[in-house]
């Protein structure tokens, strides 16, 4: 007979998480009020797997907020950076490039837009 392996899925030993873990949103889905994300920070959506931050004033980007690393989902924004506190992972607001591993990739860019004062992916 066969041996059976067990699986553990947060602490597994891959270098990355999976492609089905991003976005769960089509293009044009409104996410919410722009007011509701700070100059400087954040704001992440968990139902879509999506953080918007806003960098400067005005200026808003799109991230997968599914960690690079190991799949666990992003839990703060804050001080400048995206952060997952299952390994301890920061990313950067401005380009979603890692500041502090474990992870090596980047989080994936989710296109938004603003019209009207309402975040929508794009």
């Amino acid at each position: 007979m066969g041996v059976g392996v067990p699986l553990l899925a947060a602490c597994g030993g891959g270098t990355g998480a999976s492609p089905s873990s991003g976005p769960t949103v089509g293009s044009g889905e409104k996410l919410g009020p722009a007011s509701d994300i700070p100059v400087g920070g954040g704001r992440i959506y968990a139902d879509q797997k999506i953080v918007v931050t806003q960098p400067t004033a005005g200026e808003f980007h799109g991230f997968s907020s599914i960690c690079t690393h190991q799949g666990c989902p992003v839990t703060s924004v804050q001080d400048g950076t995206i952060n997952c506190t299952c390994h301890g992972s920061r990313f950067s607001i401005q380009d979603g490039s890692v500041s502090n591993g474990p992870a090596t990739q980047p989080l994936p860019t989710v296109k938004v837009t603003v019209a009207g004062g309402e975040v929508s992916t794009a």
